[in-house]
């Protein structure tokens, strides 16, 4: 079984017992954390489409730590303007584990 959530405005595909790096959740390591925007189940031939989500179906996950990402440089250069900018950035992350997807 699969399902497609939604989580920091960004989808993700989950199956039980995968890890996944979402976007920063403000909960601590170790507690368990449940994703109530499903948008879509999968079961072998069995797909079920929310409209824009399946209700009563949820994921849970065991949130295993936080991080950050490696950083992403920023370049912005003028040729012969004596212009160059340079910014880094490193987005913090979520690793949870998919521990369990349940259906209405």
């Amino acid at each position: 079984m699969y399902a497609v959530f939604v989580t920091g405005g960004r989808q993700f595909r989950a199956v039980p017992g995968e890890v996944i790096r979402v976007e920063k959740l403000d909960v601590e390591a170790g507690a368990t954390v449940e994703i109530d925007q499903v948008l879509m189940l999968g079961d072998g031939d069995n797909i079920t489409i929310g409209t824009p989500t399946v209700s009563g179906a949820k994921v849970s996950a065991k949130v295993r730590g936080h991080g950050r990402h490696d950083k992403v440089y920023i370049i912005k250069f003028r040729r012969r303007k004596h212009h160059r900018k340079q910014q880094g950035h490193r987005q913090h992350y979520t690793e949870i584990e998919i521990t369990d997807i349940s259906a209405a």
